[in-house]
């Protein structure tokens, strides 16, 4: 554990990226370059064709309510799938799309709706105003607004899971910093589930992505919930809420760099975090893998392993992360667990 704990070059913050060309850099932050098994173009289509067909299958067989306004702006929308068995004490899971702030849609990102609505938890898809459109404050706000719906809309709720991919897992770990109070209500959050995800944004600010989305080193930093956290660490509302910080093996060593060091400031802030690399797996794959039914079914219950009970999980939702919060590590190449 020890030795993962300087991967940001030190404590001065001499960061690898700081060393890197404008080239190095633009191939470090574009996942598609990085996938092994297809052509940047043809993973990016085959992920948009797979989030599409699981979206029109979620919409045709599972109960749901789409196009449910969260908000008063036009992109401010959600849909809900139920399972069959609904209840008043659903646990939820909410997913956060990637896309680089710049793309993406709810309407094509129900990968993993038909397992877990199947195991029992009803699953919320959330969309979001993408640059040029939205800003990334204004991005952050409505996937806030979003899980505050969630809760006053269904109070009685069994836990609010956060789960985001990519340019979603940043929005969701902006989560851990907001401040609810000023809201009203305190969701019932249980878990956030990081999937390759970007946490510094400052790295961004220096490639072709960044378009308009961070004109200033204040606004790389107002979003970036690594600088957050290290600057002025938050204690978790709920100490029991636990975080599981992925990486898929084939993900970019800037990704890899970026979740473990999420992971360590987290877990030096007192939060109860866990980290894993998830085997021959890409920045795609990862989340196209959600719709296979097998990788639920195969699943041990975490829920035993957490509480001792035999209660059915909801922590069961995340197929591809194929080991317990107890540190076993069927599946994946590296695993650390929370302590």
């Amino acid at each position: 554990m020890d030795g993962m704990d300087d991967l940001d070059g030190g404590p001065e913050g001499g960061a690898p990226w700081k060393r890197m060309s404008k080239e190095e850099l633009e191939n470090q932050y574009s996942p598609s370059r990085w996938v092994v098994r297809l052509g940047a173009e043809e993973a990016l289509r085959t992920y948009s064709q797979i989030g599409n067909e699981a979206t029109k299958r979620a919409q045709a067989t599972r109960r749901n309510l789409l196009d449910v306004p969260y908000g008063d702006g036009e992109g401010e929308k959600l849909d809900i799938y139920f399972p069959e068995a609904v209840s008043e004490a659903l646990p939820f899971l909410v997913f956060f799309h990637g896309g680089y702030w710049q793309s993406g849609s709810k309407d094509s990102s129900a990968f993993m709706v038909g397992p877990l609505t199947a195991q029992g938890l009803a699953v919320v898809i959330v969309a979001y105003d993408v640059a040029p459109k939205g800003t990334l404050d204004q991005m952050v706000a409505q996937v806030t607004q979003s899980i505050v719906f969630v809760q006053k809309q269904y109070p009685g709720n069994q836990g609010i899971y956060l789960c985001g991919h990519s340019a979603g897992a940043h929005l969701a770990a902006m989560m851990l910093l907001a401040n609810w109070t000023k809201h009203g209500v305190t969701p019932n959050l249980k878990g956030f589930f990081l999937v390759s995800g970007i946490y510094d944004l400052e790295p961004v600010m220096h490639t072709s992505e960044n378009a308009s989305l961070l004109t200033t080193l204040e606004d790389a930093q107002r979003n970036s919930p690594q600088w957050h956290l290290k600057t002025a660490p938050t204690q978790p509302v709920d100490p029991a809420c636990r975080i599981l910080v992925t990486v898929g093996q084939h993900d970019s060593p800037e990704f890899h760099r970026q979740s473990r060091e999420l992971y360590q400031t987290l877990r030096r802030g007192g939060w109860k975090v866990s980290f894993e690399e998830l085997h021959d797996v890409d920045h795609f794959e990862i989340l196209w893998n959600l719709t296979q039914k097998d990788y639920v079914l195969t699943q041990v219950p975490l829920q035993e392993t957490i509480t001792g009970t035999s209660a059915h999980s909801p922590l069961l939702f995340l197929p591809l992360f194929a080991s317990s919060w107890d540190g076993s590590t069927r599946g994946v190449v590296g695993s650390v667990p929370g302590e």
